[in-house]
């Protein structure tokens, strides 16, 4: 939903803001509560939701991109880590249940619609980006439960087809 003149501006962040995404083609819509839910379209992650919440100290974006893992949580967060060296203005984070975000601040000045395309760029490039590397690290057995399920069912496994190095050993293990 793209809002037509139901935005007061308060600040010029929020009119930043408003004027980027109206000119981005992005799917967002503005809460009565404030700030900006904008819906960013992936490929391996079909989309990757992000909260623009504007203050009077700058901007917060922070955006959810996967559960916490089921399983080899050291190496998803070694992985992380790691990831969070390369990455440009977003970092990725946990909540307290252990979620995966990425999170990142702007001050006022430093909000302009180019920094803007940027760091919803940097936010789509790393949610979508790293997700299949995410679910295989911390939820490789969910994945290969989730197959022999199907598999047994008769159903479909395409949306697995990403996954088949996990479960490649399972078509010709009968036990599964």
């Amino acid at each position: 939903m793209t809002p037509s003149g139901a935005v007061n501006p308060v600040n010029p962040v929020d009119a930043v803001i408003t004027k980027a995404l109206a000119e981005s083609g992005l799917s967002y819509e503005v809460p009565p509560n404030g700030g900006y839910f904008v819906t960013l379209p992936g490929t391996r992650k079909l989309q990757t939701n992000c909260w623009l919440l504007p203050t009077r100290h700058g901007l917060t974006v922070e955006a959810f991109v996967c559960r916490r893992p089921d399983d080899n949580h050291a190496e998803v967060y070694r992985f992380i880590l790691r990831r969070n060296a390369k990455l440009y203005g977003v970092h990725y984070t946990l909540d307290p249940a252990g979620d995966i975000y990425l999170i990142g601040r702007l001050a006022p000045e430093a909000v302009t619609p180019a920094e803007l395309d940027r760091l919803l760029g940097q936010v789509l490039q790393a949610a979508d980006g790293d997700f299949n590397t995410l679910l295989e690290l911390g939820f490789a057995e969910s994945i290969r439960r989730e197959y022999r399920w199907r598999a047994s069912r008769g159903e479909s496994t395409a949306n697995l087809r990403a996954f088949r190095h996990l479960t490649e050993d399972l078509d010709s293990d009968p036990a599964g």
